[in-house]
């Protein structure tokens, strides 16, 4: 069997058609979510997007002592236990941030393709590309300015290099990479067994700058000021709500846009021959907030539903779970589980770790087995119609600032780091999580963090 997962980062759970929005074109994300299952309450472990991706293919929950930083010695990734059992394998990226020193986000995977050029990426550095901040970068004056001035200039310079031409932009630069990695495969290795590919598109992350028809598609009559990257913090004297709603609606273009390129690989998949033994999923590492709390972008760790409620489709090659909706809570950390267990690689694994010797030539070096545990949880039962949920509440983190918790009817948010006071929902009557009930229902507010912080005495003990 193969799999392929598209990621799309920083896509809002409530902008795809298959989760309900009745505006946004999502055409190739609701035909898979039509052909596979849809989980409609996923939420990320630990954010934003470095760490998300440490709890995909590590399979385990790190944030009580992990942030964003490198993979450590001692993770065995997802790509590395596959490369151990013969897959083929491709990283296809232009989210930036994998590509920068000491991250190592290639390991494992034979083939790394960094697609250059995204938000502040220093791509173009060439003094010569003169770029000038314009409205659609508004400033906001004082000490900000001396960080969000050089990042604005550098991703004008960045896009000199594909303007309005869509088939030049990184997302397509991206899903043609992919499909060309499994044209080399199929075509020219013959290899239509054992892939592994992991697709990570940057888009829809800011800034929202897509080329046309996509930038007129949403807001086609709007003829106010145009924030394609503003400043993250609060809204209030800052942003219009005209300003704020047109913004939302670049962001929404930005994400049909990369529907329509995830799409040509999802074609190509199917074109090639290996739609039928590939294990296929989208998911997203969060949300992104646009003034529903007071603010816009990912400028604060405020874990509310706008920001931690992600999108989670999986479809299976053997029909399980097939245009169902499941209910149960599910996180990032699931990810890596599901995939071996699809494969039928079965655990505890063991990480192959070199036992340091005095000289450390080759024929000197020790092989030891360390027996690595996942504390995600394989969602093949609930696919399979086997369970019902794989665990009673979700735990979302930003490290060292806020944890939370979600069960199927309440939300707790619980700052960690002196910023404010505990934050209680009821999800059922206040979705948006706007009435902060922690006064009016202390016991619970109490059963919740004891909950929370039971959780994480567990982690760690497991760590």
């Amino acid at each position: 069997m193969n799999v392929i997962v598209i990621c799309t980062d920083s896509l809002r759970v409530d902008h795809l058609g298959c989760y309900g929005n009745p505006w946004i074109k999502t055409p190739n994300f609701d035909r898979l979510a039509a052909e596979g299952a849809l989980f409609e309450h996923c939420y990320s472990e630990n954010l934003p997007t470095l760490p998300t991706r440490t709890a995909w293919w590590t399979g385990r929950y790190q944030f009580p002592w992990r942030g964003w930083q490198q993979f450590e010695h001692g993770d065995y990734l997802l790509a590395e236990v596959l490369w151990d059992r013969g897959y083929t394998s491709a990283l296809i990226t232009d989210t930036y941030h994998m590509h920068k020193p000491v991250y190592n986000c290639g390991r494992g995977f034979d083939t790394v393709r960094w697609i250059r050029g995204q938000e502040y990426d220093p791509w173009i550095v060439d003094p010569a590309v003169r770029v000038e901040v314009g409205p659609w970068h508004r400033l906001q004056g004082g000490d900000s300015d001396r960080l969000w001035r050089p990042r604005f200039e550098q991703y004008l310079r960045n896009r000199t290099a594909w303007g309005q031409d869509e088939e030049k932009t990184p997302t397509a630069r991206v899903a043609k990479a992919a499909v060309a990695w499994l044209e080399e495969q199929v075509r020219a290795q013959g290899t239509r067994d054992r892939l592994f590919l992991w697709v990570d598109f940057f888009d829809p992350h800011e800034p929202w700058d897509p080329p046309e028809p996509y930038r007129s598609l949403y807001d086609p009559h709007y003829r106010g000021d145009v924030l394609i990257d503003p400043v993250a913090g609060p809204v209030a004297g800052y942003m219009t709500a005209a300003e704020i709603h047109h913004t939302m609606c670049l962001y929404a273009g930005e994400v049909t846009l990369v529907d329509r390129w995830a799409g040509v690989v999802l074609d190509a998949a199917r074109t090639l021959g290996l739609w039928d033994d590939t294990l296929v999923m989208h998911v997203s590492d969060h949300g992104e907030p646009f003034g529903e709390h007071g603010i816009i972008r990912k400028a604060r760790p405020w874990n509310y539903e706008e920001l931690v409620h992600v999108p989670w489709v999986i479809r299976h090659p053997r029909g399980h779970g097939a245009g169902r909706r499941i209910p149960a809570l599910v996180q990032t950390v699931d990810l890596m589980p599901t995939v071996l267990d699809a494969l039928g690689i079965a655990g505890p694994l063991t990480l192959p770790f070199l036992a340091p010797t005095r000289t450390m030539f080759p024929q000197d070096i020790e092989v030891d087995r360390r027996r690595v545990e996942l504390t995600g949880r394989s969602l093949m039962p609930l696919l399979r119609g086997e369970a019902q949920q794989v665990r009673d509440a979700a735990v979302t983190a930003h490290h060292g600032r806020q944890w939370s918790l979600r069960t199927s009817d309440w939300s707790f948010l619980l700052p960690i780091d002196g910023s404010g006071g505990p934050e209680l929902y009821d999800r059922g009557r206040d979705p948006g999580e706007h009435d902060n009930l922690v006064a009016r229902e202390p016991e619970r507010a109490r059963a919740m963090e004891l909950h929370l912080r039971r959780f994480v005495d567990e982690v760690e003990r497991g760590r």
